[in-house]
């Protein structure tokens, strides 16, 4: 029996990891498929004239077997995949590029969509409703619905391709991490390292039954290293092997993949009518326009860039005194960085991380949740899990109502790809009287323990964890009644907001005074380091606003004019970096060729989103820090006006019912210290 056809019959219909074997994909998917054309096909052979409940609605509830198959399978597919998993990615996506291209492109389904579209004036619909119908008759009209029968054969051809090249460009960014490793055999080659850190890396040499210490490219194990490595030519040697994942003329290589997918993406935009990818993507997000977005960050980079100067200076003068060195290279930033800032502020990130034990770290950012919106966690076993490192919880409001399923997956391992992001196994929505609730996962890359030690977190990785923590929120605490528009589906340069503003808090000694504690005594954090963390949040704030800057200014070159003058992606790249590069340029390296952001996940014509989310993030905080961080009615607002409603609404009417005026860069500014 394929449990992934079947109503799941576990507790809060959760996911049956353990039953789902891998060979049930294929034939999930290939059902789904068929299932939710049934359900498309007895929406258009409808006699009766089309309505919003019998067209648009059901729409919006169809697919369910295809969508949970699918949630479950690309979660896996990022968290724990295998070269199976891998294959059968391959395998179905154009099969699924290809049934959204049917539906996208079924005329007779599209007139339907139109009929209800054009009479919307005097349809009484609520707002949720009215922001329905404009989204899926905007997904026809924006994905070729009204192009000619051989332009809709050409998208097919190009979805198909796109999808197809963009698995294989984030498969090759895998294979080359997993390739590298530095083996280390003397100990000397250690000196600055962390002990943790050292740990770490024996456990890992002795997994692979090495002597001695293996560091590789997965986060946890390169940052500490090119943080505290005293060895230059080994951080030289890390960075280089870094930088150069998937631009290395091997079968790895990802030149050609961005090439390709750059110059499908502009074809595709042509076809519909846009004179570039950019110009399509913008039209649906609150920038509007790459035009705007350039200036968005070109006004950004004006304020940053004579900071980010003088701080490089002061780096350089820094590396200068104490090591003689007379240019620095990329694999010098972060270690004299760190000097500097232990020099400035006498704070490491080694004193701090006894105090941000992995645990208390999640029971602080639980607590605040439970402060702000009434939320109150509970660890449950028997939920069942992909991994035996994923840990599941029951969330409940005040009233012991479930709210969401939250699944925490934290540590790396081989077959899951770096970084951290949150996601769902299954959406909130309201069908048939029963509000729906949702499965939230976050996934991320910390320090595992090790024989003598808990997971520690850097404070970086605490503000991720809530970072991560945020997009959660937005997960659990969704409450609209149409799958489509809940929790996170909203506007791709909103969508940081809830993610963020929660990294605020751990910057406030109010809340670091709850989670905060160090592992072995039990003692709080000393006010002086909250002071110190404080202090030092804006420490090299333009160099840190550049680098952003640069990688938004890249995507943009990429996706607003036509990229198929480009034969050279290395040299297109350092002309894109002109304004904003401070370090000498590292022949053996490429960003592009590991840009997963916007060659494999969402973020193409998007980067710029996280900037754009700071400004709205800084504005929202300052908002909480005028009436006191753990405000009820300021939380209360947030909630009911940010974090449950998901898309239903336009992101600026929500923004300013929230805070009653439109976002102001200059709390953004204040913040990181830009301000004249």
């Amino acid at each position: 029996m394929n449990l992934l056809t079947q109503k799941f019959t576990t507790k809060h219909d959760t996911a049956p990891f353990s039953g789902i074997k891998t060979e049930d994909f294929m034939p999930a998917f290939i059902k789904g498929i068929e299932i939710a054309r049934k359900e498309i096909d007895d929406i258009v052979a409808n006699p009766e004239e089309p309505t919003f409940e019998n067209t648009i609605e059901a729409m919006s509830f169809g697919g369910d077997v295809l969508e949970r198959t699918s949630s479950i399978f690309f979660n896996l597919h990022s968290a724990e995949t295998n070269d199976d998993i891998q294959k059968i990615a391959m395998e179905v996506s154009p099969l699924l590029s290809e049934f959204g291209n049917d539906v996208r492109l079924n005329k007779d389904l599209f007139e339907r969509v139109k009929a209800v579209y054009d009479k919307r004036d005097s349809l009484d619909l609520t707002p949720e409703q009215a922001t329905l119908l404009e989204k899926k008759y905007k997904g026809f009209a924006r994905n070729g619905a009204n192009l000619p029968e051989d332009k809709k054969n050409r998208l097919r051809e190009i979805d198909k391709e796109a999808s197809k090249l963009s698995l294989e460009f984030g498969e090759n960014v895998l294979a080359e991490t997993n390739a590298y490793q530095l083996h280390i055999t003397d100990e000397k080659d250690l000196s600055g390292l962390p002990e943790g850190t050292i740990e770490a890396a024996h456990e890992l040499a002795m997994s692979l039954e090495k002597e001695g210490w293996v560091f590789t490219l997965d986060y946890p194990s390169y940052v500490p290293f090119m943080t505290y490595a005293d060895n230059r030519e080994l951080r030289k040697k890390l960075a280089i092997a870094f930088g150069a994942k998937a631009f290395q003329g091997n079968e790895f290589d990802n030149r050609e993949i961005v090439l390709k997918i750059a110059k499908l993406r502009h074809e595709r935009a042509n076809l519909l009518g846009y004179k570039s990818h950019a110009d399509f993507v913008l039209e649906e997000r609150m920038a509007e326009s790459p035009e705007k977005v350039k200036s968005f960050l070109q006004d950004l980079l004006a304020k940053a860039k004579p900071a980010a100067e003088r701080e490089f200076a002061e780096l350089t003068a820094f590396a200068k005194e104490l090591d003689g060195l007379d240019h620095l290279e990329k694999w010098d930033g972060a270690y004299y960085s760190e000097k500097l800032k232990q020099k400035l502020f006498n704070l490491d990130d080694e004193k701090l991380k006894p105090y941000f034990k992995l645990e208390n770290v999640l029971n602080g950012a639980f607590t605040i949740a439970g402060k702000l919106y009434g939320l109150k966690f509970e660890e449950v076993k028997d939920i069942d899990t992909y991994h035996k490192d994923v840990t599941t919880y029951e969330v409940k409001d005040e009233a012991g109502k479930l709210v969401a399923i939250f699944y925490a997956d934290f540590f790396p391992r081989k077959g899951k790809r770096n970084g951290a992001w949150m996601t769902s196994f299954k959406s909130q929505y309201v069908k048939d009287g029963v509000n729906e609730r949702p499965h939230i996962s976050i996934v991320c890359n910390f320090t595992k323990p090790t024989e003598t030690k808990p997971s520690l977190l850097t404070f970086n990785e605490v503000t991720t964890l809530f970072h991560e923590f945020g997009h959660a929120l937005h997960g659990m605490l969704a409450d609209t009644v149409y799958p489509g528009l809940s929790g996170t589906s909203v506007y791709w340069d909103f969508v940081e907001l809830p993610s963020q503003v929660m990294e605020n808090w751990c910057y406030e000694p109010e809340a670091l005074a709850l989670f905060a504690h160090h592992y072995q005594t039990g003692e709080i954090i000393p006010m002086e380091y909250i002071q110190k963390i404080k202090e030092s949040a804006s420490f090299q704030e333009g160099m840190a606003t550049m680098r952003q800057l640069s990688f938004g200014l890249l995507d943009m070159g990429w996706h607003s004019a036509d990229p198929s003058g480009i034969t050279d992606v290395k040299a297109f790249e350092t002309e894109q970096f002109a304004t904003t590069q401070l370090y000498p340029d590292v022949k053996e390296n490429a960003m592009s060729t590991a840009f997963s952001h916007i060659f494999q996940g969402g973020y193409s014509s998007g980067y710029y989103s996280y900037k754009w989310a700071e400004v709205l993030d800084a504005d929202a905080f300052e908002f909480f820090q005028e009436k006191g961080i753990f405000d009820k009615e300021t939380a209360t607002k947030f909630k009911n006006n940010i974090l449950s409603k998901g898309g239903t609404e336009h992101p600026m009417v929500l923004y300013k019912r929230f805070r009653g005026q439109e976002p102001r860069p200059e709390a953004l500014l204040k913040r990181a210290g830009l301000l004249g």
